[in-house]
């Protein structure tokens, strides 16, 4: 069967952007067929040279990640010191949709660039920052390592009498990413919109917040108390002949790990159910676990939980992907022109092409360029003020993380979002971290976060009307949304074919953890079990132990958004609606890419606690009033200025430590002298003194200390909403602030349980009150639980 165009072929996007947020989002957009110029000043772009590995490149020879970060862009070199550089910019920028870039809060006025938008008004420009261009916090010194403590991650990693650790790759800049894909798809629809571009102004620090912390500044409102250390027990253990990833999520899924390890006075023990009450006794636990693990192999550990439905996989080390059945069955891996594997795209529309990469642009790109066709004009349709995605209707019948966070963003650019659930199987996200309240479902801290937006609505799927009245509002609906395990969509009866016979402009976006097809397809699968496959846990922990990361839900969700975005471009091209399969595995995947090129090229990307490739000296000190101060160095110039910072004038002389490598053979030594420095500083005058001196740096802050915060106020990344039974709170929201969402992005607060079953049944489907009484005596819709 031919294939259809890719559908943003016709999208065209300058990528002057560093590092991995920027290249990464034009990557997604060149994937689905945008035309992407990689412009380059002349120091060029510093990852050409980086690696997690500590390996260099041969001459000439351009370090994996930049490659496939870059892969398919047309290379050209643009000098905006000069009058040309700036010139061949402009003549770029009349003719492209986008522009991506991390100059930095005041990066465009520098390089006399501050009229750009003005001279080109149909031009979108995203732009990439730490704390984004606005706020007090907006030229604080600051990296990826150094914002996971500003978030409160780091504190909340780790055993306590170990010490705080943060994670070990770059995850946070592959959020950044991943919102700023999104962004940019949103910002390119608003400018057809109303013929004008928009300005992304995008935080990775607010990307963070939202990716990478379960809503913890929501949570630290729900549940005021300090948020302890934390590791998930069952997590990753070791078996007779390697390691395995677990997790028990659910009460279910709890109680079948206790029958599996022979421990049933466990799963009697009704505290044990939650993950935080586990961690307290972890010691007692994990004696038991450690001597039944040591007693299997990983094979019959995994088969012993995979028959119990418990969350399971063998845990990736870059080196044992082929060897995973799912992954060799489906395809995962694939050979990049650079002669290394990497990870195939993690968006499949199914029924459109694939577009294939090539190499990424040489280190001597061409000194002028212009994109391959002149762009056709699309006449605005002149909605002022309308949301993006205004008009569009979504079933929403995802639960958990991934895909209400999918779905939630979908609202907050201007879908109609209706999340159907059942009174006897509500989302199972409602019943964690919830308050002390005696309808504490309707008070989970995750579920809020990721469902503010939606009108709730209960139907019984499993029953003849309740499939019916589904199937109704199937009809008048643009996407059905979901992240079940495969079967589930099938024992309803709800194929593709049959939705589409119904609405040929649906789409039908699934969310499995493995993907709908492979040996694993009827798995359960988390977030936790996703990092535990593809690696991400691996380089992140103590260099003994690794820990998940928990990203994988977040970062799912935003390419499942990108996907969304794709999709309905398409719709609006062809007039029909189309499969569109985003499995976790495939995301978590891609942002672990570096794990994966490194390995295919036989070098090791180490797990070594807080230290790391981004700088050196990096690690998390304790302070005179007990907390902990995060730094990295990550330049030559810092170094130079944390020498002074910490009193050691000396240490910027010692030609020992006048490079990166240097300090990493003396890290021991520089540790334990920096501990003794912090250990006689507050935490507060450590941060401001490294601050000062250009040194990124934060107080390892807990998640629920991070509010109150200046700079998120100053950039009103919180919303207040009240809640019927939580009350009034404030809620994160996206890391852009756009013209359309100027006055909010969202328009309600999550709803509680079938809050609106008889506003949305009987508008749309036209349901009488007597007929809606019907329905609820029966109990094929319900506002209560069970």
């Amino acid at each position: 069967m031919a294939l259809d165009p890719a559908p943003l072929r016709g999208l065209r996007v300058l990528d002057f952007s560093t590092g991995i947020a920027g290249p990464y989002a034009a990557r997604v957009l060149r994937e689905a067929g945008a035309e992407v110029l990689k412009l380059e000043e002349p120091s060029g772009d510093p990852l050409r040279e980086w690696s997690a590995s500590y390996q260099k490149s041969g001459p000439d020879e351009d370090a994996g990640l930049f490659q496939f970060l870059n892969a398919g862009k047309e290379g050209v070199a643009c000098d905006l010191t000069t009058s040309a550089g700036r010139e061949l910019l402009s003549d770029l920028a009349a003719e492209a949709d986008l522009l991506i870039e991390s100059f930095g809060p005041s990066g465009f006025a520098r390089r006399g660039l501050q009229d750009m938008q003005a001279r080109h008004s149909g031009l979108s420009i995203v732009s990439i920052s730490w704390w984004g261009h606005e706020g007090p916090w907006a030229e604080r010194p600051a990296n990826e390592w150094t914002l996971q403590a500003s978030i409160g991650m780091t504190a909340r990693r780790g055993y306590p009498e170990r010490g705080p650790v943060a994670c070990g790759g770059r995850f946070g800049e592959w959020s950044a990413g991943s919102c700023a894909a999104v962004a940019a798809l949103a910002a390119w629809q608003t400018a057809r919109q109303t013929g004008r571009g928009e300005h992304v102004d995008l935080s990775v620090f607010e990307s963070m917040l939202l990716c990478m912390t379960q809503y913890h500044t929501l949570d630290g409102q729900f549940r005021p108390e300090l948020l302890p250390a934390y590791v998930e027990c069952p997590s990753i253990e070791r078996t007779r002949d390697g390691w395995v990833g677990l997790a028990c999520v659910t009460p279910p899924q709890w109680e079948a790990f206790c029958e599996m390890v022979e421990r049933p006075d466990w799963a009697a023990n009704p505290k044990l159910v939650s993950a935080d009450e586990r961690m307290k006794i972890r010691d007692t636990l994990h004696r038991d676990i450690i001597d039944w693990m040591a007693a299997r192999t990983t094979a019959e550990v995994i088969e012993a939980a995979a028959l119990r439905r418990i969350p399971v996989a063998p845990v990736g080390d870059g080196t044992n992907f082929g060897e995973m059945e799912q992954m060799a069955a489906r395809g995962l891996l694939e050979s990049a022109p650079g002669g290394f594997l990497q990870p195939r795209p993690p968006i499949r529309l199914h029924g459109v092409e694939r577009i294939a990469l090539a190499s990424a642009p040489a280190r001597q790109p061409q000194p002028s360029a212009k994109f391959s066709a002149p762009r056709t004009p699309v006449p605005p349709a002149l909605r002022e003020g309308a949301k993006p995605l205004s008009g569009v209707r979504v079933l929403d019948l995802s639960a958990f993380w991934a895909g209400p966070m999918c779905t939630s963003t979908l609202a907050a650019l201007g879908a109609e979002v209706i999340k159907v659930e059942a009174g006897k199987r509500p989302d199972g996200m409602r019943f964690v971290n919830t308050m002390p309240l005696e309808n504490f479902w309707e008070a989970g801290s995750i579920f809020h976060g990721a469902n503010l937006g939606k009108r709730g609505i209960t139907i019984a799927l499993d029953t003849e009307e309740g499939a019916d009245l589904f199937l109704k509002l199937v009809a008048e609906a643009d996407l059905v949304v979901e992240n079940y395990s495969v079967r589930v969509m099938e024992q309803f009866g709800f194929t593709l074919d049959r939705l589409q016979s119904i609405n040929p402009r649906l789409t039908l976006v699934r969310m499995p953890s493995w993907g709908l097809d492979g040996p694993w397809r009827d798995r359960v699968g988390f977030a936790m079990t996703i990092e535990q496959s593809c690696g991400l846990a691996w380089i992140s922990g103590y260099e003994d132990r690794p820990l998940t990361v928990n990203v994988c839900d977040s970062v799912g969700a935003l390419h499942t958004t990108c996907g969304i975005l794709m999709a309905l471009e398409d719709t609006r091209r062809t007039g029909r609606g189309r499969l569109l399969e985003v499995p976790l595995v495939e995301p978590g995947l891609t942002i672990g890419a570096d794990l994966i090129i490194e390995a295919s090229r036989g070098h090791e990307i180490p797990r070594e606690g807080n230290r790391g490739p981004l700088g050196t000296p990096q690690g998390c000190f304790r302070t005179s009033d007990d907390e902990w101060i995060a730094l990295s160095v990550e330049t030559d110039a810092q170094w130079q200025a944390f020498a002074q910072a910490v009193g050691k004038p000396h240490w910027a002389t010692d030609q020992r430590w006048q490079t990166a490598e240097g300090r990493r053979a003396s890290q021991e030594i520089l540790e334990a002298e920096i501990g003794l420095w912090a250990a006689g500083q507050p935490s507060q005058q450590a941060e401001k003194r490294l601050l000062e001196a250009g040194v990124p740096a934060s107080i390892a802050l807990n998640a629920h200390r991070v509010l109150p915060n200046p700079q998120l106020a100053a950039r009103g990344f919180l919303e207040d909403f009240e809640h019927v039974v939580t009350g009034s709170k404030q809620y994160p929201t996206l890391p852009w602030r756009p013209s359309f969402a100027a006055d909010g992005w969202y328009e309600s607060p999550p709803p509680t349980l079938g809050e609106h079953n008889r506003e949305v049944l009987g508008t749309l489907l036209g349901l009488s009150t007597e007929e809606l009484d019907a329905l609820e005596e029966q109990g094929t819709i319900s506002s209560k639980l069970g």
